[in-house]
């Protein structure tokens, strides 16, 4: 009786840790193993970043200044990001957090786009912004908002979202993630300004649209443009 107790014990934590074991989230677009650990050139991306030895480690490593200093608007879109990540700011590794400030032109707008590996907090700092997000296939839902100074939207992980500015004087934002690195696909940029670029033939049936306005959306988009 003792013997079985123990092994249905046994057997039931086995399947517990089972049950929450999982992979950890990736913080860039892909790890491809390494299958010749001989070849030590190319050892040179991890899931994250190589660890500082802690007895070198200094103040400076968690701080970072310039957050204050409105970024460039003045282009097609009439906003700009700043981010903090784990590349800005050292001390960000391993804690899973960054955050950014958007500063937007009168009428300027942050256009559609998705953090594949965080979910984002936005805060009105200055300025009145339209935001809104869209659900995932097959319901895809837009749920938007008008936002004032102090307000608070959540932007969740992966789905397609967007910032404008309605008013006439400038906006700023601050957003917060939840990821050392979240990443970021601009929709327009990445379907009509890939390089190489997509079949025309792939986003004409995608769009439904004629293939010579792909074109010319494959060329107002391209990365030499930018």
């Amino acid at each position: 009786m003792r013997k079985a107790y123990i092994l249905t014990v046994a057997l039931f934590a086995v399947a517990f840790s089972l049950a929450f074991a999982s992979d950890p989230d990736p913080l860039q677009d892909f790890c491809v193993a390494l299958k010749d650990y001989s070849d030590s050139k190319s050892a040179v991306f991890v899931n994250g970043k190589f660890c500082k030895d802690p007895k070198l480690v200094k103040a400076e490593d968690f701080f970072f200044e310039g957050l204050n200093i409105a970024g460039n608007t003045d282009n097609k879109v009439g906003s700009n990001v700043t981010t903090v990540n784990v590349d800005m700011l050292a001390g960000l590794n391993t804690l899973g957090v960054s955050l950014a400030r958007i500063d937007f032109a009168p009428y300027g707008e942050n256009p559609p786009h998705t953090h594949p590996r965080g979910t984002e907090v936005l805060v009105v700092a200055e300025g009145t912004l339209f935001v809104g997000f869209v659900t995932s296939n097959t319901e895809n839902r837009l749920f938007t908002k008008t936002l004032n100074k102090g307000d608070v939207f959540v932007f969740p992980v992966g789905l397609i979202h967007f910032q404008l500015n309605v008013g006439k004087t400038k906006a700023i934002a601050i957003s917060a993630f939840s990821s050392q690195n979240a990443g970021v696909i601009t929709i327009a940029d990445a379907v009509f300004g890939s390089n190489p670029p997509i079949n025309p033939d792939v986003l004409t049936k995608a769009f439904q649209l004629d293939k010579n306005v792909v074109e010319e959306l494959q060329k107002k988009f391209e990365v030499d443009n930018y």
